[in-house]
C-alpha cells in the first residue's frame, strides 16, 4: 500500500500531527515513508529546536517574575538552543543504538525523522499550553502534564514501529530505564558546568 505523501505546509503538518496523536503507529509509518534526505532532516532538526526555544522563552516572559528573568538560560537563548539540540541529538542516537542493540531494525534516518516529528507535535502542544497560560495557569499545568503522558505514549509507539518491536510494555520499560540514565548523565554534566534551568515551561 502506497504511503500518503505529506505536504510541508503548516496546515497539512498540523493535520498530520493530530492524525498521529489519534493513531501513532500509522503516523510513524507515514513519516518513515516520506524518505526525506538526511541533509534536509538535519536542517529540520535545527528548525524544530529553534521553534521550541522561541516558544519556551516567550512562555517564560509571560509568567516569570523579575527574579526568574536573571537566569543564564534566559539571558542567553543560544545556550538553551544548544542544550536542546544536544539533548535531541543524544536522544536520536540513543533510540537508534539502544533499539538496534535490542534486535531492532530501524534505520538512523527513520529514527531522526521520527524524533523530529515527535518534537513538532510537542511544539504544537506547547502553543496550546501558552494560549492556556493567558486564560488560567492551572489549565496550562494540566496541559503540561497531559503533554508528558502524550510524549511517552507517542515515543513508545514510534520506537515500536521503528524497530519492529511487538510489546509496547517492554518498549516503555526500555524507554524509562534509558531515559533515567540519560537524565542522570545530562544533569551531572550541567552541574559540572554550573548551569541550572530557570524552570520547566516546555511540554
Amino acid at each position: 500500500m502506497a504511503v500518503e505523501q505529506m505536504h510541508f505546509t503548516l496546515r497539512d503538518l498540523v493535520t498530520h500531527a493530530w492524525e498521529t496523536v489519534r493513531n501513532p503507529r500509522a503516523g510513524a509509518e507515514r513519516v518513515m515513508g516520506q524518505n526525506v534526505p538526511s541533509q534536509l532532516l538535519w536542517q529540520m532538526l535545527a528548525v524544530v529546536v529553534a521553534l521550541s526555544v522561541v516558544l519556551g522563552q516567550g512562555a517564560l516572559l509571560l509568567v516569570a517574575g523579575p527574579e526568574d528573568l536573571a537566569g543564564p538560560l534566559v539571558l542567553n537563548p543560544a545556550i538553551m538552543a544548544g542544550l536542546q539540540l544536544a539533548v535531541l541529538v543524544i536522544t536520536v542516537y540513543a533510540v537508534h543504538w539502544i533499539g538496534r542493540s535490542m534486535g531492532g531494525t530501524g534505520s538512523f534516518e527513520d529514527t531522526l525523522a521520527l524524533m523530529i516529528w515527535l518534537q513538532f507535535i510537542m511544539i504544537c502542544l506547547q502553543v496550546v499550553q501558552i494560549a492556556a497560560m493567558m486564560l488560567a495557569q492551572p489549565l496550562a499545568d494540566i496541559i503540561g502534564l497531559a503533554g508528558l503522558v502524550l510524549f511517552l505514549w507517542l515515543l513508545t509507539n514510534f520506537v515500536a514501529v521503528l524497530h519492529g518491536f511487538q510489546s509496547l510494555g517492554l518498549v516503555f520499560v526500555m524507554i524509562v530505564a534509558s531515559g533515567l540514565g540519560m537524565v542522570f548523565l545530562i544533569s551531572l554534566a550541567l552541574s559540572l558546568l554550573g548551569i541550572t534551568a530557570p524552570g520547566d515551561l516546555n511540554v
